[in-house]
């Protein structure tokens, strides 16, 4: 018998693992009244995307690494815009130190750029196992399946592909969301929001029969509906990312 049956107390919660689609805002260098002017013009861009979003403050290329900084000002700063810091990435130890004392949750320093090349190069036993096995004892992964939706994905209805691709035979309509960590491609209008690669993978395209979006990323990098006209609007087109911009090409000439 269990220690939870045998006292009688009834299960509240369970823990389970989650993928959340997180921002990281890289932080140059912190000066409160910038910092404001600065959040509130990307926040003018586009307001419904950042409305309520939790946020990591990302340290890794901050200029003032022996400087103290006021994650409290940051905080209230940006819950003044509806923006919820929840934690901090990189930073040394004083900065962490500072972090946790702002009950921040504290995040690997590595970006994920990094952790790919990590663990594209094997270190020196791994490559020489490499090399004395035969083809036959490599072990093989399988790519991970698509998922498909071929319903009409509506307003407030967020769709999601944690590993593969997103693969949607139906239009997305505005103020709907989908997410995969590949590629996502879009048979009909894409009206709401597309996040490819949102798991760092940089070669991540977005494919659509109507670019019609109101927010297009890819691996962390996006542009909202006002830039995204300037290029390919209300026409297929495929996006993808070249030296860190987004790149709209049409389908008929890509």
């Amino acid at each position: 018998m269990s220690d939870t049956a045998a006292s009688g107390l009834k299960q509240s919660f369970q823990l389970k693992s989650a993928s959340v689609s997180l921002t990281a805002l890289e932080l140059y260098y912190f000066d409160n009244d910038e910092f404001e002017a600065n959040l509130r013009d990307k926040i003018s861009q586009a307001p419904g995307f950042f409305k309520d979003i939790p946020l990591v403050i990302s340290l890794e290329k901050y200029e003032g690494l022996d400087s103290e900084l006021d994650f409290f000002k940051m905080i209230g700063t940006c819950r003044r815009h509806n923006i919820h810091v929840i934690g901090v990435r990189a930073g040394n130890d004083d900065q962490r130190r500072l972090a946790r004392g702002a009950s921040l949750a504290l995040f690997p320093g590595s970006s994920l750029r990094e952790q790919a090349q990590a663990r594209a190069q094997p270190d020196e036993a791994t490559k020489s196992e490499a090399e004395t096995s035969s083809p036959a004892d490599v072990p093989t992964s399988e790519p991970a399946p698509a998922k498909i939706i071929s319903q009409t994905v509506r307003s407030g209805q967020q769709v999601y592909a944690p590993e593969g691709d997103l693969i949607i035979l139906a239009p997305v309509q505005a103020g709907a969301e989908v997410l995969a960590a590949g590629n996502i491609h879009v048979y009909g209008p894409l009206r709401g929001r597309a996040l490819a690669g949102i798991h760092g993978a940089e070669t991540a395209r977005v494919f659509c029969q109507s670019l019609e979006a109101e927010l297009v990323s890819i691996a962390g990098h996006y542009k909202i509906s006002e830039d995204l006209q300037d290029n390919g609007w209300k026409s297929a087109v495929q996006i993808q990312l070249r030296d860190d911009l987004l790149v709209v090409t049409p389908l008929d000439k890509a």
